[in-house]
């Protein structure tokens, strides 16, 4: 046994020494052993960045002639003494440099990764004088020491190149693996610069379908009713500038006008979603005066004191809940946080106006009817029991007005010029004497959208300068509760549309 053993440690120690064969007429010479520095275990970069690596090579006795051998995936990549790599594709890619002299070689392993540069962060999707789109994008830092700022390129530009954008974009959501981006197109017939809804990969920006309408000439895309983040395969509602809508599925590029939608609706609507399965969209119609509801779905539905009251229903006149008498001025979902998601029902804040000009404020559930106790299959609509109303003058605000509302501070936040403005709408304040939560420092200032983040502790503000050129379009933070600028973007898009934080 020991014999074999010893068998076995001379095998390996010839093993290793064959790793350097001295070619040397003096024996006595040792061999020249090559080492490898200068180069880390492991690289991040960004899809499209350029990693180059300048190793430093020592040789223990004499400097003898080197050959270079840079391997990716156990192939060949490159015989330079430097590495240059461009990461063209996101992944994961195992390296190593091999480095010879006539005595022998020296290994050195190493891994590339090549991240989205568009991991989670702020997305803008503005438009410049002429309505030709931009999209921009700031990556939220990774790590200790990265610096928060927006890339100074068009994201869509750089990662599809050649290809048209069409324009006078409209809206932008993320869901299920894709950034969805709706644009009206210039309305003139022939010139290519047609109505088209774009799906990009959320991780990369690159376009990997589109929707066009010639088929329907007087489609104009301008509200993407899909649920954000969980859309379940489904064909989706897409509201068009004319207040018709029409459907779109997520997983092909077919459109077609809706068969059950068939009035015309307010541009101000909501569309939720607490599961795969489970999903509330709502419109305001525009001839009937009422909330419409898509449940699952299913429906139309409207808002009355019958559950599920179809327009269909021969007693649907008598039964509706908003009167003939009153107008839509603008719908607000209530955001919630993932915690409050667990306890509380996803509610809208409606304002209405009567032909006085009073205003009514209505919150209320996004499904309109709560079961009666002790009582299976009967329902009753949510209305003194369970919607708060109030009654002001006029709002200062329509259906096309930014604005977002947080159950957190039980706020609505409305842009007004250069002003984001405050109404607490659980409280007995007019609307038209909300106070000032910001106050743009420019008086040219015009903001043109609001979002707010998932914890709504930050309120993201975006705003341009009309009498500026250029990239003229800023983003401001704010604390959400006290209104203080926590950090200023200027000059970073053109007139914002939408701003939308983007998830892994």
């Amino acid at each position: 046994m020991k014999s074999f053993k010893y068998i076995l440690f001379v095998s390996s120690m010839l093993l290793l020494a064959s790793c350097f064969s001295n070619k040397s007429t003096d024996a006595v010479l040792p061999l020249s052993e090559i080492t490898i520095s200068g180069i880390d275990s492991i690289y991040d970069i960004d899809k499209n960045v350029t990693l180059k690596i300048e190793p430093v090579i020592t040789q223990t006795n004499k400097d003898k002639a080197l050959s270079y051998t840079w391997e990716i995936n156990l192939d060949v990549f490159s015989q330079e003494k430097n590495f240059v790599f461009v990461g063209t594709e996101l992944g994961r890619f195992n390296c190593r440099l091999i480095v010879e002299n006539e005595d022998g070689k020296s290994f050195f392993p190493f891994v590339v990764n090549v991240n989205s540069p568009y991991e989670y962060g702020l997305t803008v999707l503005s438009e410049d004088g002429d309505g030709k789109p931009m999209l921009s994008f700031m990556q939220e830092p990774m790590k200790e020491g990265d610096i928060a700022e927006f890339t100074d390129y068009d994201c869509f530009a750089v990662n599809n190149q050649g290809m048209p954008f069409a324009s006078r974009p409209t809206d932008i959501v993320q869901t299920s693996g894709s950034i969805i981006v709706s644009c009206r197109g210039n309305d003139v017939p022939g010139d290519g610069d047609d109505a088209v809804i774009y799906f990009l990969n959320d991780k990369t920006f690159l376009v990997e379908n589109s929707i066009t309408s010639k088929e329907y000439p007087t489609f104009s895309p301008t509200k993407l009713l899909v649920p954000s983040q969980s859309a379940v395969g489904i064909s989706y509602p897409v509201l068009s500038a004319d207040g018709k809508v029409y459907y779109m599925p997520t997983y092909d590029a077919i459109l077609q006008p809706s068969t059950k939608l068939l009035s015309t609706y307010a541009q101000s609507a909501f569309v939720g979603t607490t599961s795969a399965s489970y999903y509330d969209i709502l419109f305001w119609d525009k001839e009937r005066k009422g909330l419409s509801l898509i449940y699952n779905a299913y429906g139309p539905y409207y808002c009355g004191s019958k559950y599920l009251l179809q327009p269909t229903e021969p007693d649907f006149a008598d039964l509706n809940y908003f009167k003939s008498v009153k107008d839509f001025v603008l719908m607000s979902e209530i955001r919630r946080t993932p915690e409050q998601s667990k306890v509380s029902e996803r509610e809208v804040l409606v304002l209405l106006e009567d032909r006085d000009m009073v205003t009514l404020s209505v919150v209320l559930p996004t499904f309109f009817w709560n079961s009666v106790e002790g009582k299976p299959n009967e329902y009753v609509i949510m209305d003194n029991g369970g919607i708060r109303t109030a009654d002001f003058w006029g709002a200062p605000v329509d259906e096309n007005t930014p604005c977002v509302a947080n159950k957190t501070y039980t706020s609505f936040m409305y842009a007004q010029k250069n002003k984001v403005k405050r109404w607490y709408y659980t409280s007995n304040i007019d609307i038209s004497d909300a106070d000032d939560l910001l106050v743009i420092d420019n008086p040219n200032a015009v903001i043109t959208a609001i979002e707010i983040s998932e914890d709504h502790q930050k309120t993201y503000v975006a705003f341009y300068d009309p009498t500026k050129e250029g990239l003229n379009g800023s983003v401001w933070v704010i604390d959400t509760d006290k209104g203080t600028v926590l950090d200023q973007y200027d000059n970073i898009c053109y007139k914002p549309v939408k701003v939308i934080y983007k998830k892994r």
